[in-house]
């Protein structure tokens, strides 16, 4: 299989869909890899590491995807890219569908088959290709926070773990998996007093287990998610559910319980957000102020440290990758229910229940 690897044109994303390790791997097998020129700068991988791992180096996005069965990628397509796919293309990247419905109806109009790294999901429900960007968003959020709550940027003027004599600063956290989890590691590092609600108490037995008195465990009731409101100098939305719209468990009257100067981070803006307020950010203007609270609603956190993301993403990746390039599409997701459960769209049609009932599409199953 041709497998093609197009630069990411989404604003400030720096990561790339395969290192030359993994295309190692994919020529290894017989396979042939097309990098687009410069597609791994960003991550800090050059052309010549790509040609000495065995790839070719194409011009424009327009070669890769002309020439490849297979486009392997970090981000959603953007509408720039959407008339160079080809029907029966296999497209391999993140997707956030739920929060796309025109990105998944160009991709059934040009009969795309395509897999999303975050619905991928083993028996477990544990989402494995999405777990080490939910784990670098998780920590980046504190960090983020922590800025954004300066005076400079209309934030409180807080210093989160405080200095003796002062009081540390409040985090609060709403979801309590991988990218609360990684806030928590932050935030309890620094010194702030944090708190997480969910709705789990099995994950909240797990997360007083792991931290002790370094943080409170609350149920994500309307009460208890006011409150933290109030308290909060940062609340940290890290709410996830594969395949569908974030729900929106901050509306206009919780920005109102909030401190002038708080900062909210939403992690989950790419399925949507936790916010009624909360709207896609890049990297270059992160930020916007509604109510007096600060809104950080980036939607690719990750490609801030492009190389360790990277890396982090294709270690998981690659495995799935390589079953779809040696297998096929249809065998490679008969034969591995966690792969399965990635694709999203085939032959023109929405074969994910769960994404079809998100974006309003009727689902059809795969073997209709």
């Amino acid at each position: 299989m041709t497998i093609g690897v197009p630069k990411e044109i989404k604003r400030h994303e720096y990561r790339v869909g395969l290192t030359p390790h993994d295309v190692r791997s994919y020529v290894g097998r017989g396979h042939s890899v097309l990098i687009e020129s410069g597609g791994g700068l960003g991550s800090g991988y050059t052309d010549i590491e790509y040609e000495q791992a065995g790839a070719s180096i194409v011009g424009t996005a327009a070669d890769v995807f002309a020439a490849a069965e297979m486009i392997v990628k970090v981000k959603e397509p953007l509408p720039e890219e959407f008339d160079l796919f080809t029907e029966g293309q296999l497209l391999y990247t993140y997707l956030h569908l739920a929060a796309n419905v025109p990105l998944a109806q160009a991709l059934m109009d040009r009969k795309v088959s395509a897999i999303a790294y975050e619905t991928i999901e083993l028996e477990d429900h544990s989402l494995p290709c999405l777990t080490p960007m939910s784990e670098i968003a998780g920590r980046l959020s504190v960090q983020e926070g922590a800025k954004y709550l300066e005076k400079e940027f209309g934030g409180r003027g807080i210093l989160l773990g405080g200095v003796p004599g002062v009081p540390r600063g409040n985090i609060g956290i709403l979801g309590g998996g991988v990218v609360g989890t990684n806030a928590c590691k932050i935030a309890t590092g620094i010194g702030a007093n944090v708190t997480i609600l969910d709705i789990n108490a099995r994950r909240l037995a797990y997360l007083d287990d792991i931290f002790g008195s370094s943080i409170t465990t609350l149920y994500a009731t309307d009460a208890n998610i006011e409150q933290v409101c109030r308290d909060a100098d940062i609340l940290i939305g890290a709410v996830l559910l594969p395949g569908e719209s974030t729900p929106k468990l901050i509306n206009r009257d919780h920005l109102k319980l909030m401190k002038p100067g708080a900062v909210l981070v939403d992690v989950a803006i790419d399925q949507g957000g936790i916010a009624e307020t909360s709207r896609p950010t890049t990297h270059d203007e992160p930020i916007y102020i509604i109510d007096e609270v600060v809104h950080y609603c980036v939607a690719n956190m990750p490609g801030a440290v492009a190389r360790s993301s990277t890396i982090a993403l294709t270690s998981v990746t690659l495995a799935y990758g390589l079953a779809l390039a040696d297998d096929g599409l249809l065998k490679a997701v008969r034969e591995n229910d966690a792969l399965a459960g990635g694709l999203n769209i085939h032959a023109g049609a929405c074969v994910h229940e769960r994404v079809a009932k998100s974006c309003g599409l009727p689902f059809t199953t795969l073997d209709a």
